[in-house]
């Protein structure tokens, strides 16, 4: 692993949330980061399909970790705001947010995030986010 990869890898185990979601990280490189989670009856809604505070924790964690890999050393980051759009029933077997960083400055991130449903090699578009990610000193 190199740097990056290591340093996204190390906050992710952290995070009791994408445990608990049983969220994988499955591709980091500079300015991009995906994490999967698979269908679980536990993380639905009424309906059956997954629920959109899941849908939304996995993109808005992709946005964060995309952000970190354009952080400073010595920096961690939050998210300061995000908008989400929820196009249609996250219906599938597996989902994949990808966030990637459109701008990075001193400070502010602003990326974009948006979440795969896939059934078998089939995947439909279920989520999109704008976030926008602080750069804070630790």
């Amino acid at each position: 692993m190199n740097p990056i990869e290591q340093r996204i890898a190390d906050s992710f185990q952290k995070q009791g949330l994408m445990t608990t979601l049983g969220a994988e990280l499955v591709l980091v490189r500079e300015g991009e980061v995906h994490i999967a989670v698979p269908y679980s009856k536990h993380l639905s809604q009424q309906q059956g399909f997954i629920h959109a505070g899941a849908v939304t924790s996995i993109v808005d964690s992709a946005c964060g970790y995309a952000g970190l890999t354009k952080a400073p050393e010595g920096c961690e980051v939050v998210t300061a705001e995000f908008k989400i759009n929820l196009l249609r029933p996250a219906i599938g077997d597996r989902f994949v947010a990808i966030g990637k960083v459109q701008n990075a400055g001193k400070m502010l991130t602003v990326c974009t995030g948006e979440v795969h449903a896939f059934t078998g090699e089939t995947s439909k578009v279920v989520a999109l986010m704008q976030a926008t990610i602080v750069n804070v000193k630790v």
